[in-house]
């Protein structure tokens, strides 16, 4: 009897990542974590990784040599799609294209000279872009874009009212040679989903807002592990320019023996979010800040769950954690001294 051949194992057959398709790479790298670069997919690997080559990243200094690495497959993604005339609008979360990558942010500011102000979470920057450099955020969730390309979902309802039509049309005409009475034509009509473009305007505060004591705030934290999280605090006092010694609300010293204080700059202190906003249930694909570890947490609804329950995913992190309702809210930021809540158009 001859020996039984060991199976071999297949590569990655995922059909969006074949070799040769153009796809975005997230780079992980400190600094840059969560900015897409343009590449190609060389080849996939008997595991969920694949070997990409960036089309502006070079090994050599010459710019000779594209780089190649080998990523897992939620770093990569297709080539995001764009309209091709779009007039975006204050708050719209985008993606900016900048030092050869593009990075999410949202537009604070809409110039009379067609620029956008775009503010960076990560980075805690504003830079100003042509509409040219910019295309509204999408995330790519289970093989498909979120939100669909404008003018998607109208088609796709107009070509179902189509078949629905003319199946019913089809009918008429049967009875019609019956009757022999009827002539007129049913005219066809088809029901279009109208967007709602109504701006989403900020909850406001004053610009120059400043930190008295016992003013109840919100601090952020650079430290590997918690960047992004913002722990509640007590302004205790000033302490020199743009600097507050600050008291946790939950952080305790390391005996144990009272809350933590620290001084704080005042690019890591916001007020207190306003809770203006009540929501009764979350949907999928909404942007919010999640309790966690005595911190605020932003994410994404990636499932609703059985009510109270959601999965939220942290990219970040790259984690998916649940939540009871009582444990999240609408995400806001706080830009030039407001309050600016997401775009609607993210939850198309």
């Amino acid at each position: 009897m001859p020996p039984k051949s060991t199976p071999k194992s297949k590569s990655n057959q995922n059909p969006h990542f074949k070799p040769g398709s153009k796809v975005e790479i997230m780079s992980e790298e400190e600094g840059f974590r969560g900015s897409f670069y343009t590449g190609t997919v060389v080849k996939a690997t008997r595991t969920s990784k694949f070997v990409v080559e960036y089309d502006k990243l070079f090994e050599d200094e010459e710019g000779t040599k594209p780089l190649q690495e080998t990523v897992n497959e939620f770093q990569i993604r297709p080539i995001a799609p764009r309209e091709k005339k779009r007039e975006f609008k204050f708050s719209e979360e985008v993606d900016a294209f900048h030092n050869d990558g593009w990075w999410e942010g949202v537009i604070t500011e809409v110039n009379e000279d067609g620029k956008f102000a775009v503010f960076f979470r990560s980075t805690k920057e504003q830079i100003e872009f042509g509409e040219e450099d910019l295309r509204l955020h999408r995330e790519w969730v289970n093989g498909a874009w979120k939100p669909t390309l404008e003018g998607e979902e109208e088609e796709e309802e107009e070509e179902k009212e189509e078949v629905k039509e003319k199946e019913n049309e089809g009918s008429r005409n049967k009875r019609k040679l019956v009757e022999e009475e009827v002539t007129k034509e049913v005219k066809r009509r088809v029901n279009k989903k109208v967007p709602d473009t109504t701006q989403e305007k900020p909850i406001e505060s004053p610009k120059d807002a400043k930190f008295s004591k016992g003013m109840p705030v919100e601090v952020s934290s650079d430290e590997d592990g918690f960047k992004g999280a913002w722990f509640s605090a007590t302004i205790v006092e000033p302490v020199g320019k743009d600097k507050y010694l600050i008291e946790y609300q939950t952080l305790r010293t390391e005996d144990d023996s009272d809350f933590l204080r620290e001084e704080i700059d005042t690019v890591h202190i916001r007020p207190h979010p306003p809770q203006t906003i009540i929501i009764d249930r979350f949907k999928k694909l909404e942007e919010v800040d999640a309790l966690y570890n005595d911190a605020w947490w932003v994410g994404v609804v990636s499932k609703v769950n059985t009510f109270p329950k959601y999965s939220v995913f942290f990219k970040d992190s790259n984690e998916e954690l649940e939540f009871q309702h009582s444990d999240l809210r609408p995400h806001q930021d706080w830009i030039n001294g407001k309050w600016v809540t997401p775009s609607k158009a993210l939850k198309l």
